[in-house]
């Protein structure tokens, strides 16, 4: 008996892959011993990527830690200088500055990345899927701060290429593009066009690795593109579009160089302590208040994890299929 789209997606959602026109296999898992040979080849491939973490990762932290709860002479401080950043005028700003622009690149990266795989997986022309993908990942081949000195241009109606575009939205010149109001907005276009295209190639490779079994069912049953997109296609990525919030999310709570360029080219039209990296940098020096800086990176980590944690429980990152 064919299976119809519900038994394809109960079965998905059990975490098993319906085997159409087969036999069932046996239930149990055949155990299966690995070499010691592979074991030892597997803990070398994992030592560059532990060593790298514990380096640039994980010391780092501790030693932000430790400075975060001591004095500029090294006596314990306890929660003072988180007190005394939390205190200070430019620091709740900065939060909203970085929550606001979250929220946008977050909500436009996950929409219309998902949504732009998911018309390129079904470009059937292999020419022009490939041509697709590869114009998508050009852009990310620039390095960030190349990537805003090019969107310096960009965003001046007097020279860009785009300029009756950005008059026809009222913005006569580079000033009135990048006013405050603006920012994240024009922060959300610079991150989308810099770092979406690998994205959408990793997310065409996770549809790719749908079984075509199931595919073929929901094609049987008559489910129309869309349906097999929202029942389907979604839920079996879900995984992965978890992985990309939590990246994304990373990167994005690191806002630095997009305001801090725009800052010096605009003479202070951005303001210098915008993010809270900027105010971090201010703070280490300008004010030479590293414990202070330190602070503020803690309290950065504490959020990104906590916000990270939320990816990982609701897109079952870590849950066996």
């Amino acid at each position: 008996m064919t299976a119809t789209v519900p038994d394809v997606e109960a079965t998905i959602a059990a975490g098993v892959t319906p085997h159409l026109g087969r036999s069932p296999r046996r239930s149990g898992r055949a155990s299966v011993r690995r070499s010691p040979v592979k074991n030892r080849m597997g803990y070398v491939f994992v030592s560059g990527y532990t060593v790298l973490m514990l380096v640039f990762g994980v010391f780092p932290a501790l030693y932000a830690l430790v400075l975060s709860v001591t004095t500029i002479d090294g006596s314990f401080a306890g929660f003072d200088n988180f007190a005394k950043v939390l205190g200070d005028y430019r620091f709740l700003p900065a939060v909203g500055h970085v929550a606001v622009y979250l929220a946008i690149w977050l909500v436009s990266l996950l929409v219309l990345v998902v949504l732009l795989a998911l018309i390129v997986h079904a470009i059937r022309i292999r020419w022009l899927s490939t041509a697709s993908r590869f114009v998508f990942y050009i852009p990310g081949a620039l390095a960030g701060a190349s990537s805003v000195m090019l969107w310096l241009f960009v965003l001046d109606p007097s020279v860009s290429p785009v300029g009756p575009l950005l008059e026809a939205f009222g913005f006569e010149s580079f000033v009135q593009t990048i006013n405050p109001a603006n920012l994240p907005v024009v922060f959300t276009v610079i991150a989308f066009w810099t770092g979406a295209g690998g994205w959408i190639v990793i997310m065409y490779g996770a549809l790719n690795n749908i079984p075509e079994e199931v595919m073929e069912a929901a094609k049987i049953d008559g489910a129309n593109a869309v349906q097999t997109a929202v029942r389907i296609q979604l839920p079996m990525m879900r995984k992965w579009i978890a992985y990309m919030g939590i990246m994304s999310l990373a990167a994005g709570t690191q806002l630095f160089v997009e305001p801090q360029l725009l800052s010096q080219a605009s003479n202070a039209v951005v303001a210098n302590d915008y993010s809270l990296n900027q105010l971090a940098y201010l703070y280490a020096f300008q004010q030479n208040d590293f414990n202070g800086s330190a602070a503020i990176s803690i309290l950065l980590l504490v959020i990104a994890l906590a916000l990270s944690a939320f990816f990982v429980a609701r897109g079952g990152l870590f849950e066996k299929d």
